[in-house]
C-alpha cells in the first residue's frame, strides 16, 4: 500500500534518502492525496461544525491542519485546507469526503469538487536557497509557518506552502497537475548542486516517524465504523480512492474497533483543539483536554533485542514475525501491545528504523502514569500464533528529533550560506 501512495521504493537508496532532509533536502511527491476544491461564503461554516480548529482568523493564503471528529471525539479524518482567496478553499487529504458528504446533508452556501494537483515537498537546509534560485522571489523568507504565497517556478505559476513534515525547513509546491512535470524537473536539475534527493517511498514514512506526524491506517483507525456513521460508510463505499478497509496487525488484540480509534489529545494534536465554536464531540474533547488519559510519545526500542529478531530467520526451528526495514511497506495498522512491569500501559504504532540516529523507534499512545520520559517499558513483538519477543523499550520525547520547521527563514538562509560557503 504504501509503495502504491509513494511511488519508487527506492532512488539512491532509503538509507541515503533518509539523511536528506537532516543535511541536504528532498522533492517528494504528495501528489497522491485526495483534493477537494470547496468554494462559497459557507465554508468556513461547513469546516467549524467538523473540526477542533478555530476559523476565526483565516487569511487568504492561511493553511491549517484540519482534525475532524465524531460525537465521541474520535478522529474521523484530517488534512490540510489552504484559503486560496476570500471564497475559494483546496483542502489535500481524505478529509475533503468527511465535508463533502455533511456539505450535501446540510444547508450550506457552498460548493465541493475533486481538483488534480502536484504537490511536491521540498524540504531540508538546502530547500530555501534552492527554491531561491528556482524562483528568485525572495517574499518566500518573509512567509510565516502554515502560509501559502502565489510565486513562479519554471515559468509556471505555483503556489508555494511553507509547511514542515519532516520537521524541517521547506515548501510544498502546489499547482494543476498538467504542469507537475515541468515543476518536478526543474526542482531536480536545480538541486543537483545542493545534493537533492527523490525521496522513494521506502525513506518517506521515516519522516512522519522521526517527526511524530501520526498517519491515518498508519497509527490510527478512522472512526467510519460506528452505527450512526453507517451512511456515511456506504457514501465511501462510491470513492474509488477511499475503500474504508484497514489491515490489522501486531500483538494488540483489541475487543472492538474503538480500541483502534484515536482522539486528537492522545495523537498530540491539542494545539489545534479550539472551543471558540460548537462542533462534533467538543463536549468530550473538552474533558479529555482537560484530565487527558493518554499521550502521545516515541519509543526507543532496545537494538539487542531488535537483532534478537532478525537473527531468529538463520537459525532453526520457529522464527519471530519478520520485523521489515525500515518500515512495513504492506500498509498495516501494525500495532503492538506496550506493557510496564507486564500491565498494559499503550500501544506502540509505526515502527521504523532511523538510519541518522541508528535507533528503532516507534510511536507509542501510552497511559499518562507510564508516560514519563525515561520510563522502561516492554513492546510485545509477534503477531497472534507467532513465537513472541518482549523488546525493553525506553520512553521518549514526540517529536524525537530537534524541530526546525518553525525558523526564521532570513537567519537560516544567512547561517545555511556562513556555513555552506559562496557557492551556496
Amino acid at each position: 500500500m504504501l509503495a502504491k501512495l509513494f511511488g519508487q521504493p527506492e532512488h539512491t537508496d532509503w538509507l541515503d534518502e533518509s539523511l536528506s532532509w537532516k543535511q541536504t533536502c528532498y522533492i517528494g511527491d504528495w501528489s497522491f492525496l485526495p483534493q477537494t476544491r470547496f468554494r462559497g461564503p459557507d465554508v468556513l461554516k461547513l469546516f467549524s461544525g467538523i473540526s477542533v480548529n478555530s476559523f476565526r482568523r483565516f487569511p487568504a493564503g492561511a493553511s491549517k491542519h484540519v482534525v475532524q471528529t465524531n460525537t465521541h471525539g474520535h478522529v474521523m479524518s484530517e488534512g490540510i485546507l489552504t484559503r486560496l482567496d476570500e471564497e475559494d478553499y483546496v483542502f489535500h487529504g481524505p478529509g475533503g469526503d468527511w465535508a463533502r458528504y455533511n456539505l450535501e446533508h446540510g444547508d450550506f452556501k457552498a460548493t465541493a469538487e475533486d481538483e488534480d494537483w502536484f504537490v511536491y515537498q521540498v524540504s531540508g537546509p538546502a530547500s530555501i536557497p534552492l527554491l531561491l534560485d528556482l524562483t528568485g522571489d525572495e517574499r518566500l523568507l518573509d512567509t510565516p509557518y502554515m502560509h501559502a504565497v502565489p510565486t513562479t517556478l519554471a515559468g509556471h505559476r505555483v503556489w508555494a506552502l511553507r509547511q514542515g513534515m519532516a520537521g524541517e525547513v521547506g515548501f510544498e509546491v502546489q499547482g494543476p497537475r498538467e504542469i507537475g512535470g515541468a515543476v518536478y524537473d526543474a526542482v531536480i536539475q536545480a538541486g543537483r548542486k545542493y545534493g537533492i534527493r527523490r525521496l522513494g517511498n521506502r525513506a518517506a514514512p521515516v519522516n512522519h516517524l522521526e517527526n511524530s506526524v501520526p498517519t491515518r491506517n498508519l497509527d490510527y483507525l478512522p472512526a467510519l465504523y460506528e452505527p450512526e456513521e453507517a451512511d456515511f460508510l456506504a457514501h465511501l463505499l462510491s470513492s474509488p480512492w477511499h475503500i474504508p478497509r484497514a489491515f490489522i496487525a501486531g500483538s494488540f488484540q483489541g475487543e472492538s474497533l474503538r480500541d483502534y480509534y484515536r482522539g486528537p489529545v492522545e495523537l498530540g494534536w491539542t494545539r489545534q483543539i479550539s472551543f471558540d465554536h460548537t462542533f462534533l464531540g467538543d463536549a468530550v474533547l473538552k474533558e479529555r483536554l482537560a484530565k487527558p488519559a493518554r499521550v502521545l510519545r516515541t519509543l526507543v526500542w532496545n537494538s539487542d533485542d531488535v537483532l534478537d529478531v532478525h537473527r531468529s530467520l538463520y537459525g532453526d526451528g520457529p522464527h519471530h514475525t519478520f520485523m521489515d526495514m525500515p518500515r512495513d511497506l504492506r500498509g498495516h495498522l501494525w500495532m503492538d501491545r506496550v506493557e510496564r512491569d507486564g500491565i498494559l500501559a499503550g500501544t506502540a504504532t509505526s515502527r521504523g528504523y532511523s538510519y541518522y540516529f541508528r535507533k528503532m523507534l516507534s510511536l507509542a499512545v501510552l497511559n499518562v502514569a507510564d508516560a514519563e520520559i525515561g520510563t522502561q517499558v516492554d513492546v510485545v513483538w509477534g503477531n497472534p500464533g507467532d513465537p513472541v519477543k518482549r523488546i525493553r523499550a525506553t520512553v521518549a520525547k514526540a517529536p524525537f528529533k530537534r524541530v526546525r520547521s518553525r525558523a526564521e527563514l532570513h537567519a537560516h538562509l544567512a547561517a545555511y550560506r556562513a556555513e555552506s560557503g559562496p557557492a551556496a
